[in-house]
C-alpha cells in the first residue's frame, strides 16, 4: 500500500493533454491536483477580445475535428458543461486563381462531386478509408503497437500513408482539384510535402472530416476547456492557477507527476534526476517550424470569388500543390515565400456570439521557419485578397503575433512551434525520446503528457491520457482501457 501524501497525483499544465490527464487519474480513484501558470486554463484553447470590444478570438486553436472525435472527449459529458460544437455546411474549402475550389464536406460523393475528373478516384482512396476510421482512430491517435490492433485495417491506411503527400496526390489524381485539396490537408503536418508521413496526416485529417465534420465551439475555444476543467472539478479534481513552476520542491507532496511541457522546459525542472541517458535524448529533440498569425476584426464577411467559400469553417489558401509543395519547402530552407500557404478559420459566420451584428472575426496564419520574426502581415493578407479581392478594405483593426509572441503567450509553443515538436518519421511515435514507453522518464513517478508525445499535437487529449494509463498502471496497478468505462454515457 502506497504511504499516503497530500495528493495521489499532481499534473502540471492545463492543456487538452493536462486536462486529459487529470480526469483519467481522477475517474481511477485518485485525488489529482492540476496547476497552471496562468490565471486560467486551457493551453492553447483560449479566447479573447484581442482586437476590439465584443470580437471574440481563438488565439491559438479555432477549429477542432481531432477535439469533436476524440476517442476519450467522446465519453465525457462535455455538453453538460456548456461545450457546443457548431457545424459549417463545408468544413474546408480550398479555393484556385481560376475561380473554382475544391470542397470537403461530410460525405464522401459530395466531397467527390466538387472534383472534377478525379472524382471516382477520390472515392476509391477514401471511401475503404472511411469505413475503416471506426477502428483507424483509435489506433492512430496512440502510441505504436507492433502488432497494431485491427492489423487489416491499418494496413489499408499504411499502404497510402506511408508515402509523401506530394508522391500519394500524384498517383491517385490527375486534376489541380483533388491535388490541391489533399496538399491543404497534408501541409497541416508543417513539414515539407515530399516528407514522409505527411500523407498520413493529410489523410487522417479527410477521415476525420467525413466522419465528424470539421466543426467550431460555440463561443470560442475556450469553451472546450472550461467544459473539461468543470467536469474535472465535478468528478473532485482541484485546479490551481497563477502557479509557476521552476522546481520539483514546489510541487506538493504526490506519487506521480505528470507534466503537459515539452522536453525543453521538461529538462529545466527535473532534468538534474534523469539519466545521462535520458537527458541526452531529451536535449536531441527537434522542434518544428513556427507560425506566424493574425487576428482580424472585420467590417463585413471575406468577399471570396468562389461562393461556396463562404459556406466554409475552414479555408486553405495556397492554390495548386506544386505551390504549396515549394512554399513549404522553402520555409523548411529557412526562408520565407511570397505566397505562403495560409489557413483562415472564419468562426463568425456560423456562431454570431463571435462578433458584434453585421462585423466578424477572421483568424489566419502562415508557416514561418522556426523563431522568425519576419513580418508575414502583408504576405498573407496579399494571400486573402488573391482568392477575396476587396478583403482588404473590410480591415477594422488587426492582431498579429510572430514567433516570439506566440512563445511568449504559450511556453510549449517553442519557436512558434505549435505541434510540441516536428512531426517527421523520426519523432512520430518515438517522441520525445526512444524508450519502451514514450510517456516515461527515467525518474520513477514523472512522466510526460504533452504533444510533445505519441499521437502528437491537435486538440484531442490522447497523450493526455495515455499517460495517465502508464501511470496507473505503473504508480498505482490500476490498469484502464482503452476507453474509460466509467465515463461512458
Amino acid at each position: 500500500m502506497l504511504e499516503k501524501r497530500e495528493f495521489d497525483a499532481v499534473v502540471v499544465g492545463s492543456g487538452p493533454n493536462g486536462l486529459a490527464a487529470a480526469i483519467t487519474m481522477q475517474q481511477a480513484g485518485l485525488s489529482v491536483l492540476l496547476v497552471e501558470v496562468k490565471h486560467t486554463i486551457g493551453g492553447g484553447m483560449r479566447t479573447a477580445e484581442l482586437t476590439l470590444p465584443g470580437f471574440k478570438h481563438d488565439i491559438c486553436s479555432a477549429i477542432h475535428p481531432l477535439g469533436a472525435d476524440s476517442p476519450l472527449f467522446k465519453t465525457l459529458p462535455l455538453q453538460q458543461f456548456g461545450l457546443e460544437y457548431i457545424y459549417p455546411p463545408v468544413a474546408a474549402a480550398h479555393p484556385f486563381d481560376d475561380g473554382t475550389a475544391a470542397l470537403l464536406y461530410q460525405s464522401v460523393e459530395a466531397t467527390a462531386a466538387t472534383l472534377g475528373i478525379d472524382a471516382e478516384a477520390y472515392r476509391k482512396l477514401i471511401n475503404p478509408l472511411s469505413k475503416d476510421w471506426p477502428k483507424l482512430g483509435p489506433t492512430l491517435l496512440g502510441p505504436l503497437q507492433v502488432p497494431p490492433p485491427n492489423f487489416l485495417a491499418m494496413a489499408r491506411f499504411g499502404l497510402s500513408g506511408i508515402l509523401p503527400a506530394t508522391t500519394l496526390a500524384n498517383i491517385k489524381f490527375k486534376g489541380k482539384l483533388a491535388k490541391g485539396l489533399f496538399a491543404g490537408m497534408a501541409a497541416h503536418s508543417i513539414l515539407p510535402l515530399s516528407f514522409t508521413t505527411t500523407a498520413a496526416l493529410g489523410l487522417v485529417l479527410t477521415l476525420l472530416g467525413h466522419s465528424k465534420g470539421w466543426p467550431l465551439p460555440k463561443r470560442g475555444t475556450q469553451q472546450i476547456a472550461n467544459a473539461l476543467g468543470a467536469y474535472f472539478i465535478s468528478i473532485g479534481g482541484k485546479i490551481e492557477t497563477n502557479f509557476q513552476v521552476n522546481s520539483l520542491n514546489q510541487l506538493p507532496s504526490s506519487h506521480a507527476v505528470l507534466f503537459d511541457i515539452t522536453p525543453r522546459q521538461l529538462l529545466k525542472i527535473a532534468g538534474h534526476t534523469f539519466s545521462p541517458l535520458y537527458k541526452w535524448q531529451l536535449q536531441q529533440f527537434k522542434y518544428g517550424l513556427g507560425v506566424f498569425k493574425i487576428d482580424y476584426a472585420l467590417d463585413g464577411p471575406i468577399p471570396f470569388k468562389n461562393e461556396m467559400c463562404k459556406h466554409a469553417g475552414t479555408l486553405h489558401l495556397g492554390n495548386t500543390i506544386e505551390e504549396i509543395a515549394a512554399g513549404e519547402e522553402a520555409i523548411y530552407q529557412g526562408k520565407n515565400p511570397e505566397k505562403p500557404f495560409v489557413l483562415l478559420a472564419q468562426q463568425s459566420l456560423f456562431d454570431s456570439t463571435r462578433a458584434p451584428a453585421g462585423k466578424h472575426t477572421l483568424w489566419a496564419y502562415c508557416h514561418v521557419p522556426n523563431g522568425s520574426t519576419v513580418d508575414q502581415t502583408n504576405a498573407i493578407e496579399n494571400q486573402i485578397e488573391r482568392f477575396a479581392p476587396g478583403f482588404k478594405e473590410r480591415i477594422l483593426v488587426r492582431h498579429v503575433m510572430n514567433t516570439a509572441d506566440i512563445e511568449t503567450y504559450n511556453s510549449n509553443y517553442i519557436g512558434g512551434d505549435i505541434n510540441g515538436g516536428r512531426q517527421d518519421i523520426t519523432q512520430l511515435f518515438t517522441r520525445p525520446a526512444l524508450r519502451f514507453s514514450p510517456y516515461k522518464t527515467s525518474r520513477k513517478g514523472l512522466y510526460i503528457c504533452s504533444s510533445s508525445t505519441p499521437p502528437g499535437g491537435g486538440v484531442h487529449g490522447m497523450c493526455g491520457y495515455h499517460a495517465a494509463r502508464t501511470a496507473l498502471k505503473d504508480i498505482f496497478n490500476i490498469k484502464i482501457g482503452l476507453i474509460p468505462e466509467k465515463a461512458r454515457l
